[in-house]
């Protein structure tokens, strides 16, 4: 995403999120709160919901049928958290439309508030990834408006806005909901590179060139981050210095998609590429 992202919508390149899906940006390992009425069943939920995800990412197509027998069978807690799987599942599956929907009745049928946000969360990563930018941003910012704690949440919940708001146009909204994801992980390499590329494309490369710097601090070894270390280069009149970028990333990416894209650069500005 699915990392709450995300594939990055902003710039053309694959993800740098090392072939995450989107839903799997956020933590996958969240589940409804026990409750007294039902404390002996939620005391089997934790594992019970761990292993449904854990299978959801091996063998999604086992972890689909479990869950829709388990949401057969139960009801409240119970039942959002068997959704909550069937949600993994089918986003794992590149079902995003059941996804989207799994999560949305996850949320209904859980109580805990930090539980629904997260669904409100996954369900709007979920429609990004369907195309469904309005959807999506609708779900996202529903799930911001409810105030999440946890900060790795707010920032994949920003993370995700910015994806809906580059795809409907509106670069400024997109900018200020970065600086959200920035400010909530500051540690996070991907903010970082999703504010540089956007910065890029709307011509501000001072402050591009700064966030990639960061950027590569927090990740030097992402190819993503060097391929857009490159671009922002070549655009300041920088040649050498995208040229090292570029190298670098086939140096130590040299099988994955953003190598080649690098090779294919360095042959644009008549640098041999081994």
């Amino acid at each position: 995403m699915l990392t709450l992202l995300l594939p990055i919508l902003m710039q053309v390149g694959p993800n740098p999120s090392g072939g995450l899906s989107p839903i799997e940006q956020l933590d996958m390992n969240n589940r409804p709160p026990r409750t007294r009425a039902n404390r002996d069943a939620q005391e089997r939920t934790p594992s019970a919901l761990e292993t449904c995800l854990d299978t959801a990412r091996t063998a999604p197509e086992k972890a689909h049928a479990i869950s829709v027998e388990w949401i057969k069978r139960t009801t409240g807690e119970q039942r959002a958290a068997g959704e909550h799987c069937l949600g993994v599942a089918a986003g794992n599956m590149g079902e995003w439309d059941a996804a989207r929907a799994a999560f949305i009745a996850a949320r209904a049928d859980a109580e805990d508030a930090a539980f629904r946000t997260r669904m409100s969360a996954l369900a709007g990563s979920a429609a990004l990834a369907s195309g469904d930018a309005a959807g999506a941003l609708a779900l996202l910012d529903a799930a911001k408006s409810e105030d999440p704690l946890d900060p790795s949440v707010r920032g994949a919940i920003a993370l995700d806005r910015a994806s809906a708001l580059v795809a409907l146009d509106r670069a400024d909204d997109a900018t200020s909901a970065l600086a959200e994801a920035r400010a909530a992980m500051p540690g996070d390499p991907q903010a970082w590179l999703l504010s540089a590329t956007l910065a890029r494309r709307t011509g501000d490369l001072a402050t591009a060139q700064a966030q990639i710097e960061k950027a590569v601090s927090l990740d030097p070894q992402d190819p993503a981050i060097g391929l857009e270390a490159g671009v922002i280069a070549i655009l300041a009149g920088h040649s050498e210095a995208a040229r090292k970028s570029w190298q670098s990333v086939m140096e130590t990416a040299p099988d994955s998609e953003q190598a080649q894209t690098a090779k294919d650069y360095l042959a644009q500005i008549g640098e041999g590429a081994q």
